[in-house]
């Protein structure tokens, strides 16, 4: 089971459209702010996280998305209870709020995120599973803890994926984090991300890829008008329907992109190979 996926081709300089649609200035530090304050108050109620109900945290991130001047729109079936290991494609930071928003689980993470201003230390006092990417022997290990949770009736949240896309086309879900769900006997939730402009096409705005740094990655999202974040909750796929984790992912990975959405909003940048694994 490898834990170093191929790097998504995505780049800023190659994919993402900063200009379109910006807001003023005044705006956007108003929308910053915001998003700094919902920050501080989630890192304040950490300590209270396992009494706070499930409808308030998922009311929390979706605030916490909005905030950033992002519109959400969730459709789609109910994410069942009990163990779930929910698997979306990966495209933004926003993606941790937003598939949280659909059921709070223990998120999946590269040990990088750590070192993210604020959101690093929100991440682990929040019960974030990381993933230490330069050491592929540990991967197993991984694999038995996340099996755990999911058999104590928990879920977790991934992105199989392994890097970050920016969202005109996407990449293959790795399998090795399905084994959890098999191992466990638990049900596998696909949930697909998408962000549109105003006209109802791509937004790559929100895309955080290649050498982005965060802070220039929020700033462009806060910057941004018209962006809408569209969650698809798909139907979960059973525990015990796949013999094995290379079907499961299959049947967990989201439709691809059409080839006349690429087209219509520009070719796929070219890039260094580097994406924000997760």
């Amino acid at each position: 089971m490898s834990l170093r996926p191929p790097g998504a081709p995505c780049t800023p300089r190659g994919c993402v459209d900063p200009g379109a649609g910006a807001a003023a200035v005044p705006p956007a530090v108003l929308r910053l702010a915001a998003v700094g304050v919902l920050l501080c108050a989630g890192i304040a109620l950490l300590p209270l996280r396992r009494r706070i109900p499930a409808g308030v945290v998922r009311g929390w991130c979706r605030w916490l998305v909005r905030a950033a001047g992002v519109r959400v729109r969730i459709a789609g079936t109910a994410a069942p209870t009990g163990g779930l290991l929910l698997v979306a494609n990966h495209i933004s930071w926003l993606d941790i709020p937003l598939l949280a928003a659909v059921r709070p689980a223990r998120m999946l993470a590269k040990s990088e995120i750590r070192r993210w201003p604020v959101a690093g230390a929100l991440a682990a006092r929040s019960g974030v599973l990381f993933i230490d990417r330069d050491r592929p022997r540990g991967l197993p290990g991984t694999v038995a803890a996340l099996t755990g949770i999911l058999r104590g009736g928990a879920a977790v949240a991934a992105f199989p994926e392994g890097s970050t896309w920016c969202g005109r086309a996407g990449g293959g879900f790795r399998r090795a984090v399905f084994q959890a769900a098999l191992d466990a006997g638990v049900p596998v939730q696909p949930v697909r991300i998408r962000y549109v402009d105003a006209r109802g096409g791509p937004a790559t705005a929100p895309a955080f890829v290649g050498d982005d740094t965060l802070l220039a990655s929020v700033w462009r999202v806060v910057s941004a008008r018209g962006v809408t974040a569209e969650v698809e909750v798909r139907p979960a796929v059973p525990a015990g329907c796949h013999p094995d984790r290379r079907a499961l992912a299959r049947a967990a990975q989201p439709p691809a992109v059409p080839l006349r959405e690429v087209h219509r909003t520009g070719t796929h940048g070219g890039g260094d190979g580097r994406g924000h694994r997760e």
